[in-house]
């Protein structure tokens, strides 16, 4: 009896750690960013944007607006293009304009995905739908609009439960026509587009009975966040074809992923610059009049995805079923909150088994005299 006492005492000290509550205090650091997975996915083409520090409400605390921006710039850039995140998510409901206010200050220029409003000096994005398996609302995938971004929501864990992403959709976008982009490359490559201007020179070529001309292209885009972002535009002219595209390099139709480069298409070609690039189009004889049309699209092609990444405080857990995915993704760090044990767990441990040995031997004593008598 005495030795089956023990053991439950013995049980019960063991236990306490899990039985007691444990807090949440200060916040800990996700060295996947800098580790691994956060270089890879930086040079997949993903972005780094902010959702805060978990468990805190934006709409309460806007010091953590700040402090993530910092948090993600201590450990990475934000993408290929630049180094400062632009993009931020926010709860869903109605945000204050001092949210606003602090964004802006903080050089963020996006905000999404469930905000129901329009602002003048910051890009709405809206969700359409989630990659959560058995979750997904395909006619959203397959009825897009020419040149929208289709923005798809993803979260890896909820609370405690592993959400599983459902494959039959990233079939889908996998197969489809699109730009594989960000948030803030859309953003910015819209911009960059509306900055490709054309000027010609007429040359004459002493060494050659023909004349040519050459006309310039450059791409004039200034960012002021440092996000260095190529831009597209369609070009149309009257006659032949140039002679030559000097200083720039052929795109195939299939590319979905943005890169510099122009590609001949019905009525004209597209050209995508990076800011500060010129190139050259040479023809014989006297060069055409240019029409240049800004596109939003990379490439002509029909519209633009990116699976939006929301709550990222773990960007192995959140990535890791997407390694081999052409999709590119825009990552919502948010700093986790560190877990530490409660400081009454030793207090009780020590003191149960200070008084183990006293209740021991008081209960081995008292099944001594039970027996005797």
């Amino acid at each position: 009896m005495a030795e089956r006492r023990v053991g439950a005492i013995l049980l019960m000290i063991f236990l306490l750690p899990t039985l007691a509550p444990t807090t949440a205090a200060e916040w800990d650091e996700d060295n996947w960013l800098w580790n691994i997975i956060g270089p890879e996915r930086l040079e997949h083409g993903d972005e780094f944007g902010c959702h805060g520090y978990e468990g805190i409400d934006v709409n309460e605390e806007q010091w953590v607006i700040e402090a993530c921006r910092n948090y993600v710039m201590g450990f990475t850039n934000a993408s290929r293009w630049g180094a400062n995140p632009i993009s931020f998510g926010l709860p869903n409901g109605e945000i204050s304009d001092l949210v606003i206010t602090t964004l802006m200050e903080n050089n963020f220029s996006i905000i999404g995905d469930l905000t129901e409003f329009e602002l003048e000096d910051i890009q709405v994005f809206s969700r359409t739908t989630t990659l959560e398996k058995n979750q997904v609302e395909m006619e959203f995938l397959t009825n897009v609009a020419k040149d929208e971004l289709l923005s798809v929501y993803w979260i890896a864990k909820w609370h405690d439960v592993k959400i599983r992403e459902d494959k039959d959709a990233i079939t889908l976008l996998e197969s489809q026509n699109v730009w594989y982009t960000t948030w803030g490359e859309w953003y910015s490559h819209k911009y960059s587009s509306k900055n490709i201007y054309s000027y010609t020179k007429e040359i004459t070529d002493d060494n050659s009975t023909d004349d040519f001309s050459r006309i310039h292209i450059k791409n004039n885009f200034s960012n002021e966040n440092g996000w260095q972002v190529p831009g597209t535009v369609f070009i149309e002219w009257n006659g032949s074809n140039p002679s030559s595209w000097i200083d720039s390099v052929n795109l195939e139709a299939n590319e979905k992923i943005l890169r510099n480069g122009y590609r001949y298409a019905d009525g004209g070609a597209y050209l995508t610059l990076s800011p500060g690039q010129e190139i050259i189009l040479e023809f014989i004889g006297t060069a055409p009049q240019l029409l240049i049309t800004p596109q939003l699209t990379f490439n002509g092609l029909h519209h633009s995805v990116t699976i939006v990444g929301h709550h990222v405080t773990d960007l192995h857990q959140w990535s890791s079923d997407f390694h081999d995915s052409q999709l590119r993704f825009t990552w919502l760090i948010e700093r986790p909150a560190a877990i530490k044990m409660n400081w009454i767990l030793p207090i009780i441990a020590v003191s149960v088994l200070v008084a183990t040995p006293a209740i021991i031997k008081n209960l081995v004593r008292r099944d001594q005299d039970s027996q005797n008598h």
